[in-house]
């Protein structure tokens, strides 16, 4: 086995905290974080946004970056981009994500963090050991919380399935997998997260390429950042960078390239001329049909 890493920086009581501190320190400066607003069109006149309206007002503003994906993103603009950056926006594709967590009561499951499954007869892909990457996230030390994780897509059976089910689904999995019994799961809390990761298919390079370039001819004032914003599989900690290369760039006018922020490239080993994205990821590519 490979460790990547064994180090972690954890907020004590999870990653929420870091941006409820920024949102704090936000809205002390007088700029608060505005939440529970979907935008319903992104305004622009003579290449520039000018407004971006939401379901809660209008905000005006000289410069403005989207984290939101890509092709909701270009769906949004008013008026509409070319109809060739609509096709490309709109050829993006997603995956989704549901994570259940269960309350077990046992003080201790599995020494790791967070661990892969790669049994076929289960669905659950991967399981966090929350109270592992920092006690306090567990209020009673005598107890245990697991998140598993499913992979799945906007619309198919696990999405559609009720929390109930889906509680059923886990606490029945971890017992096939041997980690802890049914009877041992006390509580569990389901939460959905739609577009977690961008899909890398063999043409996601060349519509991002299309949207980028009109972006940078015709609305250069719209920034991208985030692994959805960019489309672009980066960990936490580079979707944050790229955030922060932006921002810099806008206020002091720097010419930081935040799509070139991705350490995974040096992860990898003994990679081969057109094998990686220009982010460092492998590519797939389509295997020739049998004549």
């Amino acid at each position: 086995m490979t460790t990547l890493i064994d180090r972690f920086r954890y907020p004590r009581l999870g990653p929420g905290q870091i941006w409820e501190r920024v949102a704090a320190i936000a809205a002390a400066k007088g700029h608060p974080v505005q939440l529970g607003r979907s935008v319903l069109r992104i305004h622009h006149v003579d290449g520039a946004v000018t407004a971006v309206e939401t379901d809660h007002g209008t905000y005006d503003g000289t410069d403005f970056i989207s984290t939101i994906p890509i092709r909701e993103l270009i769906d949004r603009l008013e008026p509409p981009a070319p109809i060739n950056v609509r096709k490309a926006a709109s050829s993006l594709g997603y995956r989704d994500f549901i994570s259940i967590a269960l309350m077990i009561d046992r003080p201790s499951v599995f020494p790791d963090n967070w661990i892969y499954i790669h049994d076929p007869g289960v669905k659950v892909g991967r399981i966090q050991n929350f109270k592992n990457w920092s006690p306090d996230m567990v209020p009673d030390q005598g107890k245990t919380c697991l998140g598993l994780e499913y992979f799945c897509f906007e619309g198919d059976g696990l999405w559609t399935a009720t929390d109930a089910e889906l509680v059923a689904l886990a606490k029945k999995e971890l017992a096939q997998l041997g980690i802890c019994a049914e009877s041992e799961v006390f509580d569990g809390v389901v939460v959905r997260q739609q577009k977690a990761y961008p899909v890398y298919d063999d043409s996601y390079q060349a519509h991002v390429s299309v949207v980028r370039d009109y972006l940078a001819t015709s609305l250069p004032n719209l920034h991208l950042a985030g692994r959805n914003g960019m489309h672009k599989y980066n960990n936490q900690d580079h979707s944050m960078m790229t955030a922060l290369l932006v921002a810099r760039n806008i206020a002091a006018g720097s010419v930081l390239d935040p799509w070139k922020v991705n350490a995974d490239a040096v992860y990898h080993e003994d990679i081969k001329v057109g094998e990686r994205d220009l982010g460092g990821r492998q590519v797939p590519r389509r295997i020739p049909a049998e004549v």
